[in-house]
């Protein structure tokens, strides 16, 4: 399976500004490339394909001498990271989504730099040729065959991640234990046992921190050192809001996987926009728990069954009728007696409708 690892690296100024210079450049350069595709359209009605622009990477190599000490491989993925984005602008047109053009990138939205080659680890040491050694703090161990190596500034921190395929799966033994969990904001989770998991609501435990912290910084001068500063201070403020939610995930992730076998989900369909999930939505980021699900338990030799999400909390878990009711109502009372918490009877009915299909051929 495919992995990658992410760790923390450190580096003296000279290596850590040389790397910065590398990314400034690989950011003017993907303006460049973008500038050129729009202009070709808007003149000759014609599209340029990545093939053509990494051809001209030689010559601007030639050309200049900053870009010349720079990697082919590292400049040819920049034009890559262009196309990607093309390719996903034409997939959303596709689908009806919002389109969302790729857009020219400033210093805050283009922060990374990929490596193919020109890169050499040894023990916790990373040297890339021409920039510098970074040392590595290896939290846990490098895993199958290194492809890629991707350093990434975050706010005035230096990462690696390896990304690694033929990684070995730690395959856990053997259970017939099943559950269905229902997510939602009042409590993180319910199973079909009718266990809850307490939403810890990171943003909302930080908000005030951070509204002092935003009013601050509104009333420093623009493009002020200090307004700089402050910046840096808010970024972090959210980047550790960003942690902690992602290490609950993990640990709630893998109590589910160790015990069961098969875990039933809701398959929900994704928003288009962050602008359509309120705030405790955001907060709470059932996607990404529940790609961290499936990624452990891919890992782990499990199975993470979707069902759908439609009358899930109306439908009665024990005759099936629909019982129609609005957010605010916490309990599910229905004509045939059944009374007990919405979260757990829709859970119930995730339970019903994972294993009937389950029973059903493919």
């Amino acid at each position: 399976m495919n992995r990658t690892f992410k760790y923390r690296i450190y580096a003296n100024k000279s290596t850590s500004a040389k790397m910065e210079k590398w990314i400034s450049f690989c950011r003017q350069l993907y303006n460049l490339a973008l500038e050129q595709r729009i202009q070709a359209y808007k003149t000759h009605q014609k599209s340029i394909s990545k093939f053509q622009q990494m051809r001209e990477v030689t010559e601007l190599r030639r050309a200049f001498s900053d870009y010349n000490e720079i990697n082919s491989s590292v400049l040819c993925n920049v034009i890559k990271r262009l196309d990607r984005a093309y390719s996903s602008f034409f997939r959303r047109i596709k689908l009806k989504e919002k389109a969302g053009f790729p857009r020219f990138k400033n210093v805050n939205r283009y922060n990374s730099i990929t490596f193919r080659d020109g890169w050499k680890l040894k023990g916790k040491y990373l040297n890339i040729t021409k920039v510098g050694i970074f040392k590595i703090k290896l939290s846990r161990p490098i895993l199958g065959d290194i492809q890629e190596v991707i350093i990434k500034k975050s706010n005035d921190k230096f990462y690696v991640s390896f990304c690694c395929k033929n990684v070995p799966q730690k395959i856990l033994p053997k259970t017939n234990n099943e559950i269905a969990i229902d997510v939602g904001c009042e409590s993180f989770l319910t199973d079909s046992n009718n266990r809850k998991v307490i939403n810890p609501r990171f943003f909302k435990q930080t908000q005030e921190k951070l509204t002092k912290l935003q009013q601050s910084f509104s009333r420093k001068k623009r493009f002020s050192n200090r307004r700089k500063k402050q910046k840096i201070i808010i970024a972090k403020k959210h980047q550790k809001i960003f942690n902690q939610r992602q290490d609950f995930h993990y640990k709630v992730a893998n109590q589910l996987i160790k015990k069961y076998g098969v875990i039933y989900i809701e398959k929900l369909n994704s928003w288009t926009s962050w602008r359509s999930l309120n705030r405790s939505m955001r907060d709470v980021a059932w996607f990404q728990f529940f790609d961290i699900l499936r990624f452990k338990a891919e890992e782990a030799g499990r199975d993470v069954v979707e069902v759908p999400a439609k009358n899930t909390s109306k439908m009665c878990s024990a005759c099936g009728e629909i019982v129609p009711k609005d957010l605010s109502c916490r309990i599910h009372s229905c004509s045939c007696g059944l009374k007990i918490d919405r979260d757990y009877n829709a859970a119930l009915n995730i339970l019903k409708l994972g294993q009937s299909s389950q029973l059903v051929p493919s």
